[in-house]
């Protein structure tokens, strides 16, 4: 049996799965190593897909020609755009996903792939010589001998289980956790440290009130997550319910703090600020008479539901009086309790932006190893890492996405070069050129640069080209086709919108926050039929031709913006000094440009503690 490959990748969670698919995909023979087959892309927490910026990631994603998308859209049993009220730039795609038929899907998907082969097995140990990966050790003996590693390990390595005082060691619950992982990487100078995050009840749907709660209905437009033509969902399509704590359930909650971990000592690392446990908002909030909850299906046929906005380890019999205080959670019968989970991570800043190690040459690392939470921050991270790895491997220019291009290169420039002090989570409000990377337009974005590197094939680039046309088309027929007021006024007046006094063109009119294109059409038969012309992925492509001309004075002015910035990603610095001999620069700063070895000016600005007046320094230094 040749267990010779090009990529090992450990771990078959989000980073994991779209790193191993990517490699394969590209042509590099690749092993991904999983403890548990049946446990693919499991969604260890909420069963769901995308949220704000979240989804803009998972486009990203796919654009490249990843999975997750596809995936997420033939498992979905609720679809929801998000942000609808406000522009664009905004919007972000969310799904529930029926848990089981999600790695199934991925299954599917990865079983399918030539180049790949999947190992169920534990690696105990990564095999590296003279700064160099050679391979992995696993549980079983069987050493995997390969020239890049991906470490996507997610909550495994070192993993410790919370609820109450008790502490079970796990990677997450009924699961094994990995160990001598982290110390075969440690003992060849990467740092490490801890971090912490949480998961709520699971309650049997035939227990809830559900007379008692808000019902969420899902949403059946055209929005889905995968620019691929793949049809419309195939599941049935399921609400989700709303409930609000109470002051009895916090003042019962009250009562456990003494045995929560979090607060007796149990628990010293950091958890996720963005996503607190129940504990920690009554604590954090104490004026605070309620707090929303979300009660999800965790699928389209089993009894399961996962309560979003209850993450808490404390002990089981505390969880349970204080949800009964809820009057749908009355009756309540749940089938696990909430629990917190420990587990290591290695610093991101000793990472470079491809997201290989600096210490360790062909040694990958992405999704919570580098401190991040969340799904879709793993997917963005574990589709780099493929890429990359097959590149180190076969050679080619290294595969990095800039903060103007992409979510993913925003995510992946914050960990390189600020570091994490807390689980990573991804907002539109991290992204300083937001205007530029909406989810209409992730393929225009990244799909040609995908192609270019050879992972997105040629139906997806093709299909990228094809609406790329019939978005100019429409936008030049727009720019040039002149309205006169007879035609449209009445139409004008009637929305409240200023009537015309002379001729326009019509992409003036589309402008106009009042009117739309559907709106329009009706009146301008030869538009209609320009419309109709559009067969392929119709609303689509409609709506991108529409936001290009809302919004192009915003787009054009934060590409200007962009644009004169990344004259400063231009001037490359990494190895170009010793900053500790720069005595101009400030003490913080040459140790901070000393530790993180910054591959140019525009990073060396981002980094905390590096004032613009030490970035004048290095500019003069440069000669600019």
């Amino acid at each position: 049996m040749d267990m010779t490959y090009d990529v090992v990748v450990i771990g078959a969670g989000h980073a994991g799965c779209e790193a191993a698919a990517a490699a394969a995909n590209m042509g590099s023979k690749t092993c991904l190593v999983t403890m548990d087959m049946n446990k693919i892309a499991q969604m260890s927490c909420n069963p769901a897909i995308g949220g704000i910026a979240k989804g803009q990631i998972v486009r990203e994603v796919d654009a490249l020609g990843g999975y997750t998308g596809l995936v997420t859209d033939s498992t979905a049993i609720q679809f929801r755009l998000l942000n609808r009220s406000k522009g664009p730039a905004m919007w972000s795609p969310r799904a529930q996903c029926d848990r089981n038929k999600f790695i199934w899907a991925w299954r599917e998907v990865l079983e399918n792939r030539p180049n790949l082969h999947i190992w169920q097995d534990t690696v105990r140990r990564i095999i590296i010589k003279d700064g160099e990966v050679r391979g992995v050790e696993t549980m079983w003996g069987i050493t995997l001998h390969a020239r890049c590693v991906v470490l996507t390990a997610g909550t495994f390595l070192n993993g410790l289980m919370h609820v109450g005082r008790v502490m079970v060691p796990g990677g997450r619950m009924a699961e094994p956790a990995s160990y001598g992982l982290t110390e075969s990487i440690a003992e060849h100078g990467m740092e490490y440290g801890r971090m912490k995050t949480g998961t709520p009840v699971r309650i049997d749907a035939r227990s809830v009130h559900f007379e008692d709660m808000d019902i969420q209905e899902g949403e059946a437009d055209f929005h889905k997550f995968s620019f691929l033509d793949n049809g419309v969902r195939h599941l049935k399509q399921l609400p989700c319910w709303t409930c609000f704590t109470n002051k009895d359930v916090h003042e019962t909650l009250r009562k456990g703090l003494p045995d929560s971990p979090l607060y007796n000592g149990q628990i010293r690392s950091i958890g996720p600020r963005y996503c607190p446990s129940i504990e920690t908002k009554i604590v954090t909030f104490p004026d605070k008479t309620q707090h929303q909850l979300f009660l999800e299906p965790e699928g389209e046929t089993t009894q399961e539901m996962y309560l979003n906005g209850f993450s808490s380890s404390l002990p089981i019999d505390i969880q349970v009086a204080a949800l009964k205080k809820i009057p749908a959670f009355r009756d309540m019968v749940i089938y696990r309790p909430g629990y917190a989970i420990e587990y290591d991570y290695f610093d991101p800043t000793q990472l470079r932006h491809t997201l290989e190690s600096k210490k360790i040459k062909n040694l990958f690392l992405a999704g919570q190893v580098n401190g991040t939470t969340g799904y879709e921050e793993a997917a963005g991270q574990g589709i780099i890492a493929g890429i990359n790895a097959h590149i180190n491997c076969h050679g080619g220019k290294p595969f990095v996405l800039g903060r103007d291009e992409a979510y993913i290169g925003v995510l992946i420039d914050d960990l390189v070069t600020k570091g994490v002090d807390e689980p990573y989570r991804m907002f539109t409000s991290r992204a300083e050129y937001r205007i530029l990377l909406r989810m209409d337009d992730a393929d225009m974005r990244l799909t040609e640069k995908s192609w270019e590197a050879g992972l997105a094939d040629n139906r997806r680039h093709q299909l990228m080209k094809s609406k790329r046309e019939a978005i100019e088309r429409l936008i030049g027929f727009a720019r040039n086709y002149s309205i006169k007021p007879a035609l449209i006024n009445d139409t004008l007046e009637r929305l409240g919108t200023t009537p015309l006094r002379q001729g326009c063109k019509l992409a003036d009119l589309i402008g106009r926050p009042q009117l739309d294109i559907s709106i329009l059409a009706p009146h301008i038969a030869a538009f209609q039929r320009e419309l109709d012309n559009i067969t392929d992925r119709r609303e689509e492509t409609i709506e991108a031709a529409e936001i290009l001309l809302k919004y192009e004075g915003y787009i054009n002015r934060e590409r200007m913006i962009a644009d004169k910035l990344s004259r400063l990603e231009s001037i490359r610095i990494k190895g170009r000094f010793d900053y500790n001999a720069i005595q101009s620069l400030s003490t913080e700063a040459r140790q901070k440009l000393t530790r993180i070895d910054p591959e140019t000016i525009a990073q060396a600005s981002r980094i905390p503690g590096v004032s613009p007046s030490d970035i004048n320094v290095l500019l003069v230094l440069c000669g600019r």
